[in-house]
């Protein structure tokens, strides 16, 4: 935690409201995001209640499991669900632009640019907390290496049709959800929480009704009653007035509500399991109907609030304007969506249990780089963000007292002029430490020469001055121009590449063909 960060959650502490811990939005929000607020049974994490999801805020469908233990509604539950989600998800993929991606020629062995298509947008998932993240992460590995009639006609409880589809989706939102910055699928609280601080723990802020009693309290209250109000307020009934931000459910609704509810529904189905004749059957058909009501009744009870709480804070967050270099990181969620589409049209099989070695320090490094850039985008992006770096010594900036042109020392010598920059900062500046700051989006890299006599800061340029023997105009701070550089690569590139995984030698997955473990079909840790 910063500096800064530390400081907002004192002044929330004292004022009763949220701080901000940015003047920007950091995260893109997609303009038709799908809101998926899961319920689960308690003590059976895998074991879905219900939901409420979809995009449009006034109408979303409510989806439950009146018996969780029940394997065909389980089954008719992740339908509904596939039903939902998968329009939407397909909604994006016909809409298409050109664009370039870097290949490996197969004769040359050279990287070289082509032209494929990029979908124009892409899907986003929005989830009340990061526990939401991890139920779709398990709903997705449940479901994606099932059987459906169709693909084996002898298979014991087979899935519908879509299932093992949404499966595959559902688990490449989740792993996307591991890529810092990526927002293919969000946790509103992490959304919320990115961007105020509040007078409680991070732990705390876990609770969305919490959370939004801090950045926008009813009322006008103090954020700490508000909060506490949230979290603990009861009803005349002992039910929570808030209640948590899925999928987990509360003790005394599981109790004093949801048991005996489901006890009704089963002596429902029961008793009409039993009827003998027409009339009979037809009361107890009733008796079941309105015990599934019942139990659709106490579940949308649950969900709605949180549903409500969600679509508050995207509009809170729509409030922020949009940081300049979001759209760059939405554009790699585009990509990543754009990949997984053509994977599954294309026939491949679902994801495997468990990644080759390859594949796995693959996607470590590339979640390195990505944290790194976020990093590095968010300061470039946010001057408040920029000051937490300037106050831990990673950055500085300052008045340009002073610009000396100078040229290397060459056959054809380029420019290289030295500028003196008068700072209050306390950089932790190395000797021939490199420096970057942003010119017309680009870093321009400098070198640390030393200081001067009055402790100013003396700079060589390095790049980004043009060809000429003359810098190109505006490339060179002017005297008296405020200028920011940063000690961090504004664009940081991953490492060397890693061998292929037939290449691999035996003490990192291999030998080649044993590496790379196949998709399991069916396992007991795959199945709800």
């Amino acid at each position: 935690m910063s500096l800064i960060h530390t400081l907002a959650r004192l002044e929330a502490v004292e004022s009763g409201r949220a701080q901000p811990l940015a003047m920007v939005r950091h995260r893109h929000l997609a303009a038709r995001p799908l809101v998926f607020v899961p319920l689960t049974t308690a003590g059976e994490a895998g074991a879905p209640l219900g939901a409420l999801v979809g995009s449009d805020r006034e109408r979303p469908r409510l989806l439950v499991v009146p018996q969780p233990r029940d394997r065909d509604l389980r089954f008719a539950f992740l339908a509904d669900l596939a039903e939902e989600v998968l329009p939407y998800v397909d909604s994006f993929a016909e809409d298409t632009e050109p664009a370039e991606q870097s290949k490996t020629d197969p004769e040359t062995g050279k990287r070289v640019k082509v032209e494929v298509e990029l979908c124009a947008d892409a899907p986003q998932l929005i989830v009340p907390s990061r526990a939401g993240v991890d139920f779709v992460r398990l709903l997705g590995r449940s479901m994606r290496f099932r059987r459906t009639a169709e693909q084996d006609p002898d298979t014991p409880y087979p899935a519908p049709a879509r299932v093992p589809l949404l499966g595959r989706w559902l688990t490449h939102f989740a792993e996307r959800a591991r890529v810092p910055g990526s927002t293919l699928i969000a946790a509103m609280t992490e959304l919320l929480a990115r961007h105020w601080a509040t007078g409680q723990s991070s732990l705390e802020d876990q609770h969305l009704g919490a959370l939004l009693a801090w950045i926008d309290p009813p009322g006008g209250d103090a954020g700490a009653e508000a909060a506490r109000r949230a979290e603990t307020a009861r009803d005349a009934g002992g039910q929570l007035l808030c209640p948590p931000a899925g999928p987990a459910t509360d003790p005394a609704f599981d109790n004093k509500l949801l048991a005996p509810a489901i006890e009704r529904y089963d002596r429902a189905r029961t008793a009409l399991a039993a009827a003998d004749d027409g009339p009979s059957a037809d009361h107890r058909l009733a008796e079941l109907t309105a015990a599934e009501r019942e139990i659709g009744a106490l579940v949308e009870s649950r969900t709605r609030p949180t549903w409500d709480a969600v679509w508050h804070g995207l509009d809170l967050l729509n409030d922020l304007p949009e940081g300049e270099r979001a759209a760059e990181r939405w554009t790699r969620d585009r990509w990543s969506y754009t990949g997984h589409r053509d994977r599954v049209l294309a026939g491949e099989p679902p994801q495997p249990r468990r990644d080759d070695a390859v594949t796995a320090a693959n996607k470590l490094a590339a979640r390195e780089t990505a944290q790194a850039r976020l990093e590095a985008q968010e300061a470039l992006d946010d001057p408040l963000v920029m000051a937490a770096r300037r106050l831990s010594g990673e950055a500085f900036a300052g008045e340009v007292t002073e610009v000396v042109m100078a040229y290397s020392e060459s056959k054809r010598p380029s420019p290289r002029p030295l500028v003196t920059l008068r700072t209050d900062d306390g950089p932790h500046l190395a000797e021939r430490a490199k420096v970057y700051r942003s010119l017309a989006g680009k870093p321009q890299s400098a070198q640390f020469v030393g200081y001067d006599e009055e402790g100013g800061v003396v700079l060589r340029i390095m790049d980004k001055m043009g060809r000429g023997k003359e810098p190109d105009e505006g490339s060179v701070p002017e005297k008296g121009d405020q200028v920011t550089w940063t000690l961090f690569e504004h664009a940081p590139r991953g490492g060397p590449s890693l061998p292929e995984p037939e290449d691999t030698p035996w003490t990192h997955g291999g030998p080649p063909g044993t590496g790379a473990e196949a998709p399991d079909p069916v396992t007991s840790e795959d199945t709800l």
